[in-house]
């Protein structure tokens, strides 16, 4: 459902929702091959949504946030009290999950993370305003859209998210838009069909984070995580973590403790 790009100082790099989001086919997703609690299948599912992108083979370092992330929200439609309360309520929930200082704020130039709420219009333009041409060149398929920025050392600098409205909701994905990009654009960048279940997979139903989304997270933005990290480096931290989360509940409690968020709630989970 969601496109993304997430960018070094050379590159960029772009999630867009993705393809299939549009179809809005019954949910015929395979389950998986074991219990998505199994460390191993978490360890593959990191392998597959942190490490790698939707639109190259490259294997990726970890990319995650060192500052603050700061967010402004840019309306250009109605429905701005709506919104900015969805927006809110996310980012309450993953600086709740990472421990990551994540607040919205009142300007731009506050900001390292734009998001615009826009309308079918207009979002071929924002998006190559914000995001550049790589990125307007996928918008076709796409439901909504994010990018990042990364320094030298692979830390996400700066980030992009742009939800037409009125597009996401045709599709009922304006709630999905929201919680997928701004996710993503923490450092988790790929969807991918084998990682059940998650918003990361777009052959899945979840419009909210799953009990593997959440584990992810606090992987992500565990503090023996850096941003830099290699597949082989960042192995035995994951088996480590996960190990010591199996003996101590999180991983039993995790489909739990993910929905305290304030979304859940208000969707009637």
């Amino acid at each position: 459902m969601a496109s993304l790009f997430a960018v070094s100082p050379l590159l960029a790099s772009v999630t867009p929702a993705s393809n299939s989001a549009l179809a809005e086919t019954p949910n015929l997703a395979p389950k998986p091959i074991r219990d998505w609690k199994d460390p191993a299948y978490i360890i593959q599912a990191f392998d597959e949504i942190a490490l790698k992108n939707e639109y190259d083979k490259v294997k990726h370092r970890v990319r995650k946030w060192r500052q603050p992330v700061r967010v402004f929200v840019e309306h250009q439609v109605g429905d701005t009290g709506l919104h900015t309360q969805l927006v809110q309520m996310h980012l309450s929930h993953l600086a709740q999950i990472t421990g990551h200082s994540i607040a919205k704020v009142d300007s731009l130039e506050e900001a390292n993370l734009h998001l615009v709420f826009t309308r079918q219009s207009q979002w071929a333009d924002v998006v190559m305003r914000l995001m550049g041409a790589s990125a307007a060149s996928n918008i076709h398929g796409s439901v909504c859209m994010g990018k990042f920025v990364l320094n030298s050392k692979n830390e996400i600098e700066r980030a992009w998210v742009v939800i037409p409205v009125d597009q996401a909701q045709m599709h009922g994905k304006l709630v999905a838009c929201v919680v997928e990009e701004i996710t993503q654009v923490l450092g988790l960048p790929n969807d991918s069909v084998k990682v059940f279940p998650s918003i990361f997979n777009d052959k899945t139903p979840q419009d909210l984070l799953t009990g593997l989304d959440y584990i992810l997270l606090k992987l992500l933005y565990s503090a023996d995580i850096h941003a830099g990290m290699t597949a082989a480096e960042v192995q035995p931290i994951l088996q480590k973590q996960l190990e010591q989360w199996q003996r101590d509940g999180t991983l039993t409690q995790a489909d739990k403790a993910v929905r305290q968020g304030q979304l859940y709630p208000l969707l009637g989970y």
